[in-house]
């Protein structure tokens, strides 16, 4: 998966990309789990997760309404899917806790557990973060702030809304990353 990963991202003709991969490298994205217990809270889960939003929106694109309303490019579809979630990057760690196993005794499990050293948001994090590398589209930048959607605090329905009707690129995400989440990936592997 990291092999396919890399390689949509070095498809992308804009400064800093070379910059972008190499600090991935540095880091745990390829390792880290989706979520600490949710979807993809596994190792690489993280990594599989961005690859399946990135093959939900291609194919939610393709078909109306989204054939009809969106017309962006296939940089922009790597750069908002593989990317999304850039601000989960050394974001979890591995920590212990006792369970008792089949037979009735006590044993340390691990399980992840979150660190954030940089608490700014989810989509405004991701949005700093590859910012630091490429410059993105308007376009770009609100895809991935909003990628959350309604699952953001209730005072900030009235924005997402503006947003959606403004980008629907930013709505496409949105369900692509649900899509990814709850109909191709299993749960608690």
């Amino acid at each position: 998966m990291k092999e396919q990963f890399v390689a949509l991202l070095k498809t992308v003709q804009r400064e800093g990309v070379d910059k972008l991969i190499n600090y991935l490298e540095n880091t745990d994205f390829y390792k880290a789990p989706a979520s600490t217990r949710f979807h993809g809270n596994h190792e690489g889960g993280l990594l599989e997760h961005s690859l399946n939003v990135y093959e939900m929106l291609k194919e939610k694109l393709s078909h109306k309404p989204y054939s009809d309303m969106v017309q962006t490019s296939e940089e922009t579809i790597i750069l908002i899917t593989l990317l999304h979630d850039i601000c989960k990057t050394n974001f979890y760690t591995v920590d212990f806790r006792n369970k008792k196993n089949e037979d009735g005794i006590w044993v340390k499990e691990p399980y992840y557990t979150i660190n954030d050293t940089i608490p700014y948001g989810h989509g405004e994090k991701s949005v700093m973060m590859i910012s630091k590398f490429i410059d993105l589209t308007m376009e770009e930048m609100y895809s991935i702030r909003w990628h959350m959607g309604f699952t953001e605090p209730k005072e900030l329905y009235n924005t997402i809304s503006s947003v959606y009707e403004k980008f629907p690129l930013a709505l496409a995400l949105h369900e692509a990353d649900l899509e990814a989440t709850y109909l191709k990936e299993s749960r608690n592997k």
